[in-house]
């Protein structure tokens, strides 16, 4: 026998069983109108009792939305963009508000294709995200006729834009490894002309002066071994801590130290940046590293296209979210 589906539930069915005209029923689903509150929410137990689930097209028209945002990313293999896109997904689904995935490969012609399909689809608003945080879209996003907020990307003056705080997640890497004991503290991360690594830099020689120059290389785990190889062929003594620009060349640093039967984290403390869990916690021993809340960064980049898409006035320019520590074993 064929699985039987059920017949979805209208508002005809909650108005019957609530024992309310169409027209009550309607306003208190929709929270207008006027009516005893107990009426209100005994409506809405019941819609929820019998599985009475809202027609989106019929919201949408009554409230002039789509109820759907688009997030634009240059990140094709999602390591940065699916942590956000689930940040994002998890704050405007509790708003009855989905999301559409477009990647765009860095190529223009592409994100033109994709934008105007997203603006077929009417949606309220675009999310626009990248692999680096100087990173600006491939096409001019600045004149849609809907709101468009920029988050781990760069977007033109006076835009929503939301990034991680670099330089006080790069002092919670350092200052983690100065209460761990360590003194000689040296930086190994990837190539100087990314915005964050010359911010992560910085904030390092704010705290531990310029004793030690910053190691610019590669985000690989390659650089890492090689890096590690240049300090200990010094004549100077070897560092004590080492702070890595992300997880990949953290992982690096520690095969290389363990290929020396140098301990981690008795001789040499590590720490990285991104917690990249597969990276992170696959690492031995398990890597100590800065968490730039991707999930958060999303959340928040939902909630302030979701605030432009009802008109709603917000402050535009770059906010910072503050980043956290996550202590394993290699400290």
């Amino acid at each position: 026998m064929k699985p039987q589906i059920s017949r979805r539930k209208t508002i005809h069915d909650v108005a019957k069983a609530a024992g309310v005209s169409i027209s009550t029923a309607s306003k208190a689903l929709n929270d207008n109108g006027r009516m005893h509150p107990d009426t209100r929410e005994r409506v809405k137990r019941i819609a929820t009792e019998i599985g009475f689930r809202p027609n989106a097209l019929a919201r949408g028209l009554l409230s002039r939305r789509s109820l759907t945002i688009g997030l634009l990313t240059n990140d094709t293999y999602g390591r940065f963009s699916l942590p956000m896109m689930a940040g994002a997904s998890e704050a405007l689904f509790d708003n009855g508000v989905s999301v559409f995935l477009c990647a765009t490969n860095d190529n223009p012609e592409l994100a033109r294709l994709h934008v105007e399909a997203l603006l077929d689809k009417q949606v309220d608003g675009i999310i626009f995200s990248a692999t680096r945080l100087d990173r600006r879209p491939p096409m001019d996003l600045s004149n849609l006729p809907i709101p468009v907020v920029y988050v781990f990307a760069e977007g033109p003056p006076g835009s929503v834009t939301i990034i991680p705080d670099d330089e006080q997640g790069a002092r919670l890497a350092v200052n983690h490894l100065i209460e761990k004991g360590r003194k000689r503290i040296v930086h190994i991360t990837g190539p100087e002309d990314f915005r964050a690594a010359r911010a992560r830099s910085s904030a390092y020689h704010r705290i531990c002066g310029d004793s030690e120059p910053t190691l610019f290389g590669e985000w690989t785990e390659t650089w890492g071994h090689d890096a590690v190889e240049r300090l200990w062929s010094r004549d100077t003594p070897a560092p004590d801590g080492i702070f890595c620009g992300n997880d990949q060349i953290a992982r690096g640093v520690i095969d290389a130290l363990r290929d020396r039967n140098i301990q981690i984290p008795k001789d040499v403390s590590v720490v990285g940046f991104d917690n990249w869990e597969i990276v992170a916690e696959q690492t031995r021993p398990a890597l100590t590293t800065i968490d730039m809340e991707l999930k958060e960064l999303g959340r928040q980049a939902g909630l302030a296209v979701l605030a432009l898409s009802k008109g709603e006035t917000t402050v535009g320019g770059t906010r910072k979210l503050r980043c956290s520590l996550i202590a394993r074993q290699s400290c």
